[in-house]
């Protein structure tokens, strides 16, 4: 299921997204793309550059929706597994994370993300695996 600018808007419209400065920019196709516009409350040990966990947020929730997009309505998915790599310092001002589907069996959908920032830098690599659920709502 491919996602509207306005479902998104909805869906980004959550404590956990706010908190961090996440935001998931489209979803369609076992494909999914989000921005990390730090926090300062994310960004410990030093100002401006967001802990590696804010950077696995981000790459966990971009993956899902990468993977949600390609569910029908009244499913979701929930994180089995997953490896990320730190390439470099996470340095300057937003960071995109590119995600998609490589592989699916059964119930189960794998993954892989990069992130980058503005430069085009790789910040981040990973993978994961996760279990079609149904919807929690």
């Amino acid at each position: 299921m491919d996602f509207s600018r306005e479902e998104l808007a909805g869906l980004n419209n959550n404590s956990l997204y706010h908190a961090l400065g996440i935001e998931v920019l489209e979803a369609a196709g076992g494909r999914a793309r989000g921005i990390l516009r730090p926090e300062p409350a994310g960004c410990w040990p030093f100002n401006g550059q967001p802990h590696g966990g804010v950077l696995f947020t981000l790459m966990d929730t971009t993956m899902a929706w990468a993977v949600i997009s390609l569910l029908e309505r009244g499913k979701s998915c929930a994180t089995v597994s997953m490896e990320v790599q730190y390439t470099q310092r996470a340095l300057g001002g937003e960071f995109i994370c590119e995600a998609w589907t490589t592989f699916q069996t059964g119930r189960l959908v794998y993954t892989r993300a990069d992130v980058k920032n503005q430069e085009g830098g790789l910040i981040a690599t990973s993978q994961a695996a996760f279990r079609v659920v149904n919807d929690y709502q």
